[in-house]
């Protein structure tokens, strides 16, 4: 599994990039965190697409990649904001 986290100041690109991750197998953890839980050719693809993607960050946006083994990963509270489709009747 990866985590991406991502701190981009503008709003449309930002918007562009989490389009772009939750695309390709993305969930929302957080705000700015997101887990990617598939094969290692779909995590090294997401890899490539977001260092294509990042030509068009400025000098202060950053993305960092984590690579975490589920077996060691602890999570505390109930902070997992999961995308989920609204029904309204």
């Amino acid at each position: 599994m990866i985590l991406i986290s991502y701190d981009i100041a503008n709003d449309k690109v930002r918007a562009r990039f989490q389009r772009l991750i939750t695309k390709h197998g993305a969930i929302r953890l957080q705000y700015s965190v997101y887990e990617v839980r598939n094969t290692n050719r779909v995590m090294d693809n997401m890899k490539a697409l977001i260092e294509h993607f990042s030509k068009n960050f400025s000098f202060a946006d950053s993305v960092i990649i984590f690579s975490v083994d589920e077996d060691d990963l602890t999570k505390y509270g109930n902070a997992i904001h999961r995308d989920k489709n609204i029904v309204f009747l």
